[in-house]
C-alpha cells in the first residue's frame, strides 16, 4: 500500500485518507501489523490508568452529595485520559493527535449532540405514536448525574473503541476488517446489560460502525462523541427510559412501555434502542454516513492531486514539523500493509 510520511493513506477501499499513524511504533516494515496491535494494548493500559486514577481520586476525595463537583471530578478524568493519548501518540508516533484537534472540537460537538438529540427525538416519537410507549412529563429535574454517565461512556468508549481500536485495526489490516471488528467489540460488552438481546446487539454494533463512519468523515472524535453522548442523555435524561439496560438517574420525563407490546418494538428493559425501529434509524444513519464518505473519495479523486500524490481528508490540517525538518513532504513510500 502507498502510504506518506503524514501516516495519511491515500484514496483506496471507497473511504477518504484518515490519520493511521506511520513513524516510530507504526513504521513501516514487516511486523508492523504487530506492532500496531501492541501498541493499541498498550495505549489502551495507558489512557484507562489515566482515566481511573483520577477518577477514583474524585470519588475518594470529593464530596459525594455534591453531584455538580463529580461531574467536573468525571470531566477532569475525561479530560486527562484524551490528554494521555495526545501525549502518548505524539511520542510514540511522532506526530500530533489531529483526531483530538483543538479547534474545531465546539461545532463537531455541537453538530453531533444535536443529531444525537434529532435521532432519540424520532425515536421516541415513532415509539410513542405506534403505541408502544406512554411518555409523562414530570418537570424539571437535576442533569448532573445523567449528563456525568453520558459524557463518561462517550469518551471512554469513542477513545478505546475508535482512535485505538478501529485506527489500529485499520493499520494493521485495512479499513473492512477494522469496521468490523470495531463494531463486534463495540457490541460485545453490552450483551451482559440486562436486558440484553439479539436485537440489542445488532443495534449496538451497527452503531458501532456509524460511530467509526463519523470519525473517518471528520477524522476526528468529536462528531461521534457529541453524537454518542446526546443520544444516551437525551434517552434516559429528556424520556426517563432505560439507557442499554441502565439507568442514568432522575430525568425530565418518564417513558414507559405500554402492558402487550412486544419486545421487539418496545426495546424490553434494555430499552428503545433495542427496538427494530431503533436498528431501522441507526442503520439509515449509518448508510447515510458510509454514503458520504464515499462520495467525499469519488471527488477527491476527480481532483488534482494535493500534498503527497493525494488529497488530504476533510479537516485535516498538514504540519509541515511532522515532515522533516525542511517542512516539505517526502515522496510516498511503496510498502505493505503488515
Amino acid at each position: 500500500m502507498m502510504t506518506s510520511e503524514s501516516g495519511m493513506e491515500p484514496p483506496r477501499w471507497g473511504v477518504p485518507p484518515v490519520q493511521l499513524g506511520q513513524r516510530r511504533m507504526l513504521r513501516p516494515g514487516r511486523w508492523r501489523w504487530l506492532r500496531a496491535l501492541s501498541w493499541l494494548v498498550g495505549l489502551f493500559f495507558l489512557t484507562a490508568l489515566a482515566f481511573g486514577l483520577p477518577l477514583q481520586w474524585a470519588a475518594d476525595h470529593l464530596s459525594p452529595g455534591n453531584a455538580p463537583l463529580q461531574l467536573t471530578g468525571l470531566v477532569g478524568a475525561c479530560a486527562l485520559a484524551l490528554a494521555c493519548y495526545g501525549i502518548a501518540v505524539r511520542l510514540g508516533e511522532a506526530r500530533a493527535a489531529q483526531e483530538l484537534a483543538l479547534r474545531p472540537a465546539p461545532a463537531e460537538l455541537l453538530t453531533g449532540a444535536l443529531l444525537g438529540l434529532a435521532m432519540m427525538t424520532v425515536l421516541m416519537g415513532i415509539l410513542a405514536m405506534g403505541g408502544a410507549y406512554d411518555i409523562t412529563l414530570l418537570g424539571t429535574a437535576p442533569v448532573w448525574t445523567g449528563l456525568g454517565l453520558a459524557v463518561q461512556a462517550a469518551v471512554t468508549e469513542e477513545l478505546w473503541m475508535r482512535a485505538l481500536l478501529f485506527r489500529l485495526v485499520w493499520r494493521a489490516f485495512g479499513p473492512v476488517p477494522a469496521f468490523v471488528v470495531s463494531a463486534v467489540v463495540f457490541a460485545t460488552p453490552h450483551m451482559a446489560n440486562h436486558g440484553a438481546t439479539v436485537l440489542s446487539g445488532a443495534t449496538v454494533a451497527v452503531a458501532g460502525m456509524m460511530f467509526c463512519a463519523m470519525y473517518v468523515v471528520t477524522g476526528r472524535l468529536w462528531l461521534p462523541i457529541g453524537v454518542h453522548a446526546a443520544w444516551n442523555l437525551a434517552q434516559g435524561y429528556l424520556f426517563g427510559a432505560a439507557v442499554s439496560g441502565g439507568d442514568l438517574g432522575q430525568s425530565v420525563a418518564l417513558s414507559t412501555a405500554r402492558a402487550g407490546a412486544p419486545t421487539w418494538l418496545t426495546g424490553g428493559a434494555f430499552g428503545p434502542e433495542a427496538s427494530v425501529v431503533a436498528l431501522v434509524l441507526v442503520s439509515a444513519v449509518t448508510l447515510a454516513t458510509l454514503a458520504l464518505i464515499r462520495r467525499r473519495a469519488q471527488h477527491a479523486r476527480s481532483e488534482p492531486a494535493g500534498r503527497c500524490g493525494f488529497p488530504a481528508a476533510a479537516g485535516v490540517r498538514h504540519d509541515p514539523s511532522a515532515l522533516g525538518s525542511t517542512g516539505h513532504d517526502h515522496a510516498p513510500t511503496a510498502t505493505g500493509n503488515a
